[in-house]
Order: C-alpha cells, then structure tokens, then sequence
C-alpha cells in the first residue's frame, strides 16, 4: 500500500508545478509516485457544481459555506474507489489538494481558526463518515498571498477555461486562508505536516518523500 501525500496551498501556489517536478524526481529514484488533483473538475458532477457556482451559477448555491463544503466532500467521496487503486499499485500517490482544503477555506470565509466548528465538522464528513484515507503527510507550500494571486491572474489570463472564481477574487479570503493553512500545519491537523516554501528544492522533498515509502 502507497504513501498517500496530500500537497496543500492557496491557488496559485504553485502546487501542479511542484506535484510535477516531485514525481519526476521519485520516478528517477524508482519510486513508483502518481498524482490526482482535487477537485476533479470535468470528471465530477459535484465539482462541476461546485466551480459553476463560483463562476456565478446556481443562484445563492455559493454562498453557503457548508454546502459549497459538501460538495467537493462528494468529489472527493466519489474518489475513493479510484484513490484506493492508485495507493495498492504504487509507492507514493501525491494529492494536488485534499480535505484540509475544505478545513482551511471554510473556515478562513467563516473567519474561525482552526479550532472552530467548520474545521471539525469537515473532518467528521470526510475522514469519518466518508471513510477518506487520512493522509501519510501534508505538504504546506507556504508561498506569500500577494505571489500566489499574481501566478493565478496569470494563468487565467493564459487560459481562458481557468479565470478566477469567487475565491481566487477575493484577497482577504487568500490571506485569511494562508493563516488557517499555517495554524493546520502547527497543530499537526490529521497527521504530520511539512512545510516547502518556494525557494526549497523539488528534489529534497522528494528524497524526504521516498525516505518514508521506504525506497
């Protein structure tokens, strides 16, 4: 059974990137890594939803913290069958974003911390009564709000199917959520937490990551 390692950041972060360069390096290594991002946007109907709704549909759907929350549980509930096959055949299955998105968001619009009721009642949804695998390791990739909202005006601005949702819009949001992310990390929130800052080297984490597939 694989290592399931959840990366985890504000959009923009530059997680696809280093999710990227991470398996490059442990499949150089022999390590047998794959990936799957959340939320799996034109694979699922509650992920479709979910990103409609931040584009404007779906009348007041958005803005309701704990349904908007509900449905990217569902995607990722939706998801297990398939996560279960990637971990039996491989070594390392690295997540572009996992449940301590939905914790760190949610609780970053209610303005709570990490303490408060939404960050638990998503634990309870997902690792309870949805049976998600808790991950080996989350991976915090600390980038500043102001570098990360640039990367993602950018890569709307290069794609037209990317433009930025109500989240991306919202820069209190990112700072506020750059702060659940961090308290999540430091009170080790559903398992241990590293932390990767830009200027870190792809190659060192992965070598920490196959230190701990073993290989």
């Amino acid at each position: 059974m694989g290592v399931l390692v959840a990366l985890e950041g504000l959009d923009g972060a530059g997680k696809r990137t280093l999710t990227d360069a991470v398996v490059t390096a442990l499949t150089a290594r022999g390590v047998r890594a794959t990936t799957l991002a959340f939320p799996r946007y034109g694979r699922s109907v509650h992920a479709d939803l979910a990103s409609e709704a931040l584009h404007g549909a779906h009348g007041d759907l958005a803005e309701s913290v704990y349904a908007m929350a509900l449905l990217f549980a569902l995607d990722r509930a939706d998801a297990r069958v398939e996560l279960a096959k990637l971990l039996a055949d491989n070594d390392i299955v690295i997540l572009d974003r996992y449940v301590a998105s939905n914790a760190a968001y949610n609780a970053a619009r209610l303005h709570q911390s990490v303490d408060g009721e939404i960050a638990r009642w998503t634990a309870e949804l997902e690792f309870g009564r949805f049976g998600m695998p808790e991950p080996g390791v989350q991976v915090l990739l600390d980038v500043s709000t102001e570098v990360a909202a640039e990367r993602a005006r950018s890569r709307g601005e290069l794609d037209a199917n990317r433009s930025l949702d109500a989240y991306e819009r919202d820069g209190g949001l990112q700072r506020r959520t750059l702060e659940v992310y961090r308290e999540l990390a430091e009170q080790g929130w559903h398992g241990p937490w590293w932390i990767y800052r830009s200027d870190d080297d792809p190659a060192s984490l992965a070598s920490r990551l196959a230190e701990i597939a073993g290989r």
